[in-house]
């Protein structure tokens, strides 16, 4: 008898090891496996602006540490050389997509000499993540670092020369990404949002507490509607308290078409994301909005809690004149410790640093960059 449980049990450790040993495969290409076949990447070129004869251009998609397949642009110098470059991760808008500014950005500074790579946030774009277009402040910072990851494994980059930009909403999750992660040396954002603050508080702090209470409660009841559905509810995080003191979701970001006399910041925005100017049918900014309840972890969640920790690694602010968001940027300008700079320039609104090359200071990232990327 005893020798037939010895018996059994060494043929149950033998089978064990035999299923382990023929899983391992599976596992290792599951683990390693780049994730290009299970995106449906577009080849053509498909960007709101020309393509550049300066660089060479691949699509590339990479994991972030929740598991999602992240798509991206890689942009690299044509006349590269054989020397390591430094290298910068670019996204935003918030609800942008890679097609647009944050493409323009890294194809720009890829004509400068640096290997770029812009990629399309989690859930967004052609980037992987179920439910479509959810957006978060933890998996869209992760979403940064998940690109440094891949910037630094390439043949053709210095890892210890990595460097964000940031473009509005972006912004503020770059830096949050660049206050925990210390391998990210440099920081630039435009037009920068705290995307946190702004659902937290409204646009320009004028949410009062009772009134985001209010969006709490709606945005707490819409789980329920969800639950029953199966499916998450689109809707905007530009929540509003109308006149009659009720909470209305918008269910687009940006209307189909402007109407009369429309708010001067709906107007900038629907000139780029709802014309031809900048349009994507992947972005959703031009095509929808976001899950309602995507803004209940920003208003929970804020962003730019550690801004210090980034130093003694440089940030560049810039913001325009006019721009309605200017108080993000100037906030964590005296919020961050050195070294810091804050670059307002005149005649700019928001919207203008998303394409506008004339008004870009191309130069003045470029240089930033040269000088901190060392």
């Amino acid at each position: 008898m005893q020798l037939t449980r010895k018996a059994f049990l060494q043929s149950a450790l033998l089978a064990c090891t035999a299923l382990f040993i023929s899983a391992l495969p599976a596992q290792a290409a599951s683990s390693t496996s780049s994730g290009e076949n299970m995106l449906h990447l577009t080849q053509e070129w498909d960007k709101t602006f020309p393509q550049s004869s300066k660089v060479d251009h691949r699509k590339v998609s990479f994991r972030n540490r929740y598991g999602i397949t992240l798509a991206a642009d890689l942009y690299l110098p044509k006349n590269r050389g054989q020397q390591k470059l430094a290298a910068l991760a670019v996204s935003g808008p918030f609800g942008a997509v890679k097609e647009q500014s944050s493409g323009l950005y890294a194809q720009t500074m890829a004509e400068r000499g640096f290997v770029t790579l812009a990629f399309d946030p989690s859930y967004t774009g052609e980037s992987g993540g179920e439910p479509r277009n959810v957006s978060s402040p933890e998996i869209n910072t992760e979403d940064f670092s998940a690109a440094v990851n891949y910037l630094g494994l390439l043949p053709e980059v210095d890892r210890e020369k990595i460097g964000l930009i940031g473009i509005c909403g972006f912004g503020g999750m770059s830096l949050n990404a660049a206050a925990v992660d210390k391998r990210i040396k440099a920081v630039v954002t435009t037009s920068m949002y705290d995307m946190s603050r702004v659902m937290a508080r409204g646009l320009g702090d004028t949410l009062s507490a009772a009134d985001r209470s209010k969006i709490l409660d709606m945005l707490s009841q819409q789980r329920w509607q969800d639950a029953q559905n199966g499916y998450p509810t689109a809707g905007s995080h530009g929540i509003y308290i109308a006149a009659d003191g009720k909470v209305v979701m918008p269910a687009r970001l940006l209307p189909e078409t402007l109407p009369d006399n429309p708010h001067p910041v709906v107007k900038e925005f629907f000139d780029y994301y709802r014309t031809a100017r900048g349009f994507h049918q992947n972005s959703v900014n031009s095509s929808g909005a976001f899950t309602a309840t995507s803004a209940l972890s920003f208003m929970n969640m804020p962003l730019l809690s550690y801004i210090k920790e980034i130093s003694p690694r440089p940030i560049l602010l810039i913001a325009g004149d006019n721009a309605h968001s200017r108080y993000f940027s100037e906030d964590i300008y005296q919020a961050a410790a050195e070294p810091k700079e804050l670059l307002i320039l005149k005649n700019t609104n928001h919207v203008d640093l998303y394409d506008r090359m004339d008004k870009i200071p191309f130069d003045r990232i470029t240089r930033f960059f040269q000088q901190n990327l060392h």
